[in-house]
């Protein structure tokens, strides 16, 4: 039998722990007695030890016991094992802590600037100790990142609706756009407002060809109109939140992202009656995968956060 073969059957926990007591107290005699056990015992454990390895490791002296070359050695590696194991069992711990540790979050959109941050900013608030990492993407990129586990779920707008076999996906709910301009606006006093009277308003839409401009497209079909002209023509939110809070520029939003980032930027929802498309908002995770506590309650704070969003529908 090989040497680590027989060092994987024979050397235990036990023993080493016995080996570092001995080592540290540098008697046998204390190190039983620290141990709770007798001190043929700790001769045993000691003997086996040497026996399994082949080397002795201590030195028996007038003053006690001292290790060898090959005990400092054993002493070291020792030490760094038991090292390891109290901080697994510290990690164990912080895992099983639902007010500490990690959660990983993917995200994409007007959800990584509305609904995830709002509830982030609570949970981190509530629990100090609690850490997030969050990546940002397009929905095919973050279900990658979800099988390569570097990432524990999506909070995604679902566009087609998911299907992966191995994907399992709980709708939130389904929300609709709704007409936004800055809280400056002249519009923003209205308590009425007819969509055709909006059309030669300056308006910033998505680029034609995309997912968001379709829904757009949709929205004004619906309502029996042309699509207004874009006079600015992006996918980025920050250009769109910089114009908007300028006052002149109108847009369609997300209600959930309008209702969290308008208590902190000056957005106000026109009062028009535009029947948008309604999208679904959902969780999605991998089937038979556990989530981390701190994910868990990620989860549970996202229902509660929605909560207002539903009431009345």
């Amino acid at each position: 039998m090989q040497l680590n073969e027989r060092i994987g059957r024979r050397l235990r926990l036990r023993d080493l722990n016995v080996f570092l007591v001995v080592a540290a107290e540098r008697s046998m005699s204390k190190a039983a007695v620290q141990l709770a056990i007798s001190q043929p015992a700790v001769s045993k454990a000691i003997a086996e030890m040497e026996l399994t390895l082949g080397v002795p490791l201590l030195d028996r002296g007038p003053r006690g016991v001292e290790p060898t070359l090959f005990g400092r050695a054993l002493l070291k590696r020792s030490t760094a094992i038991f090292d390891e194991l109290r901080q697994t069992v510290t990690d164990i711990d912080s895992l099983l802590d639902p007010t500490a540790g990690e959660a990983r979050i993917g995200t994409a959109g007007t959800l990584a600037t509305g609904l995830v941050p709002a509830v982030i900013e609570r949970l981190t608030r509530q629990h100090p100790r609690i850490s997030f990492y969050v990546v940002e993407g397009a929905l095919v990129t973050l279900q990658r990142e979800l099988r390569e586990r570097n990432v524990e779920l999506l909070v995604a707008r679902a566009l087609p609706p998911i299907v992966d076999e191995d994907l399992e996906m709980e709708v939130l709910f389904n929300e609709p756009q709704v007409v936004v301009a800055g809280s400056g606006s002249n519009w923003a006093r209205r308590r009425k407002i007819k969509i055709a009277e909006l059309l030669n308003e300056p308006w910033i839409f998505p680029p034609s060809g995309s997912v968001p401009a379709s829904i757009v497209s949709d929205a004004f079909l619906a309502a029996g109109l042309k699509l207004p002209r874009a006079t600015v023509s992006t996918l980025s939110l920050q250009t769109s939140m910089s114009l908007l809070a300028a006052g002149r520029f109108l847009t369609l939003l997300p209600e959930s992202m309008v209702r969290h980032v308008a208590k902190y930027m000056p957005l106000a929802v026109l009062p028009v009656d535009l029947p948008t498309p309604m999208r679904p908002v959902a969780i999605v995770t991998m089937k038979g995968r556990t989530l981390s506590p701190v994910a868990k309650l990620f989860l549970t704070s996202v229902r509660e956060a929605i909560k207002p969003l539903m009431a009345g529908r």
